[in-house]
């Protein structure tokens, strides 16, 4: 081992590689493993048909319809705007930037009971919002939309943010040279080095939304077959003391999350070994 690779180990801030693995790993036990375990535990304690049954039931069908699709929707609208919202807080400089800056992370610090309550009553009918749309927000799926698209902006903004401002100016003035239009260097130059921290952003989105819970049941309406997202679903198995219903409902949940999650992962590291290359 080299003289400095010694200083290094003997010098370092945190403790050895084993130690702390070990942390690490308990740590990650505890917070992690063992609350998923219990669930998919407590989900094997019925049988394969009535776990089929509970989970594919009308009513939890069309709460899955609704969460994922609402969830795909409002982190696509997300990555799209969330863009152009970093775009513009990077680029461009004008009055009151900090304080629209400050205003992305208000999903992040607000309860989210306080913003399901903050858009219901926007969105109502007789809102200051609601009484200027021709159709009615509140209380639909619309309404799930406008609040999972409220708590995943930030996810974009804040990291496709400072991947915006390490772009070199130097590669867009190069292609200005050479004759590139604007959307041509946007769509070669710029888009293909924002592409990954864009897919991180929108799995970020569409994974919290997933989740979501305290600002869209106020927003909802929360009627079976049309406005109940499946986190509703499961409280209310849990409020009737059906636990093997709401854990394998969770499970379900868990399981195609993770996989869409890890499809996204796979894209983004697809992603960036191309752009390596």
């Amino acid at each position: 081992m080299s003289t400095r690779a010694l200083l290094l180990r003997r010098h370092s801030v945190l403790p050895g590689f084993n130690l702390a693995l070990g942390f690490s790993l308990l740590y990650l036990c505890f917070v992690v493993l063992i609350p998923l375990s219990a669930v998919f535990l407590k989900t094997f304690t019925v049988s394969w048909g009535t776990f089929v049954d509970t989970v594919t039931s009308p009513r939890v069908m069309a709460s899955y319809r609704l969460t994922f699709g609402a969830s795909l929707l409002a982190a696509l609208v997300n990555a799209v705007f969330g863009l152009l919202v970093s775009w513009v807080l990077v680029r461009y400089r004008f009055p009151g930037k900090r304080l629209v800056d400050a205003l992305v992370d208000l999903p992040f610090a607000l309860p989210t009971a306080v913003a399901g309550i903050a858009l219901t009553t926007l969105y109502a009918a007789n809102g200051w919002i609601g009484r200027l749309l021709p159709f009615k927000v509140s209380y639909t799926p619309l309404g799930v939309f406008v609040a999972l698209t409220f708590i995943g902006l930030p996810f974009v903004v804040r990291t496709v943010q400072p991947v915006l401002e390490d772009l070199q100016r130097e590669l867009e003035e190069a292609a200005a040279t050479l004759g590139a239009s604007r959307l041509q260097t946007f769509g070669l130059v710029i888009f293909p080095a924002l592409a990954p921290a864009l897919l991180t952003g929108f799995a970020l989105a569409f994974a919290r939304a997933l989740g979501e819970y305290g600002s869209v049941i106020f927003i909802a309406g929360n009627m079976p077959m049309v406005s109940e997202i499946t986190s509703l679903l499961i409280i209310t198995k849990l409020e009737q003391y059906d636990y093997a219903g709401a854990t394998g409902i969770a499970v379900v949940m868990l399981v195609t999350a993770f996989l869409l999650l890890l499809l996204i992962n796979l894209i983004q590291a697809w992603a960036r070994k191309r752009q390596g290359r």
